[in-house]
């Protein structure tokens, strides 16, 4: 059984990967229609209202016992509502590609937390991948098109940072948590705790929403809810729970690998070789890792 979780959890990070990567564009495309922290506010809504619905309909909504409110604290208060304001503001001065790479930078964060606080050793080959994923990173960070004179790009780059460092605070937490619950249960009432959160502060930085309908923007907003928000939320919450925290930060290199990608398909974003160089390294080292923990016991879920 536990075999059967470890193989469904790396085909829905898989999943996360690929749906995540290619929204990197695509909220990009958004951001010419709406401001950044409303965009974030539209997402959570949208994703949010789904779950709800699909719990309703299987009449699995219910509160969350007390047990899990600290989960249900950090994801939405972290995950939803800090990540999320970040990411969007951060890749309105930041070209799409290298937004994504700079908010999966979590294994150079995550490493230090899950070897103090989950015990989770660093074997030789997971160290192999790290540094091979953090020699990618290197790579697609080119320092020759960075312009250090610019405050809008400075502050742009320090958010994607920043959130970096927010998710591997998640992944620990999550890890680290007993789930009596499947992740799917929860999920509504962190959405909904974000979104009380991104609200007021989205009219404190923003005013009300100033939004330019077009059917490429309803595309948008379709995709960054129900699939980018609903979907994704929990398949990467029940990515956290079931692997461990190194292999959650590792493979999630892949988004900005998919990111990249798509955005030179996507946007006409270049492409120069130490993207490409990067893009190698980083894909070598997810398989490095993820081939490590093939076999390992998973934590116990409730179906």
């Amino acid at each position: 059984m536990s075999n059967k979780r470890e193989l469904t959890a790396y085909l829905l990070l898989g999943a996360v990967v690929l749906l995540w990567g290619v929204n990197w564009p695509i909220m990009k495309v958004g951001l010419a229609y709406i401001s950044p922290m409303w965009f974030a506010m539209a997402r959570v809504f949208m994703g949010g209202a789904c779950i709800f619905a699909v719990l309703a309909w299987q009449g699995r909504l219910h509160l969350p016992a007390r047990r899990d409110l600290p989960v249900v604290i950090t994801v939405g208060v972290l995950q939803i509502a800090v990540l999320l304001a970040l990411m969007h503001a951060g890749i309105r001065y930041v070209d799409a590609g290298r937004s994504a790479v700079l908010a999966y930078t979590t294994p150079l964060w995550i490493g230090p937390l899950a070897l103090v606080f989950l015990r989770e050793r660093l074997s030789g080959k997971k160290l192999a991948g790290l540094g091979l994923g953090i020699a990618g990173i290197a790579f697609l960070f080119d320092p020759t098109v960075f312009d250090y004179s610019d405050t809008n790009v400075l502050i742009g780059n320090g958010l994607l940072i920043l959130a970096a460092i927010v998710l591997a605070i998640v992944i620990v937490h999550v890890r680290a948590h007993p789930w009596p619950i499947s992740a799917l249960e929860l999920l509504p009432w962190q959405m909904l705790l974000g979104a009380c959160l991104l609200l007021p502060a989205t009219f404190m930085m923003e005013g009300p929403p100033q939004v330019e309908f077009s059917p490429a923007f309803v595309a948008v907003l379709v995709y960054n809810g129900p699939i980018a928000s609903a979907f994704c939320l929990w398949a990467y919450l029940t990515v956290m729970r079931n692997l461990p925290a190194m292999s959650t930060a590792m493979g999630s290199l892949g988004v900005p690998a998919v990111g990249t990608f798509f955005s030179v398909l996507l946007m006409g974003e270049a492409l120069p070789g130490t993207k490409i160089a990067g893009l190698v390294l980083i894909a070598i080292g997810v398989l490095v890792v993820t081939v490590s923990d093939l076999g390992k016991p998973v934590l116990p879920e409730k179906q």
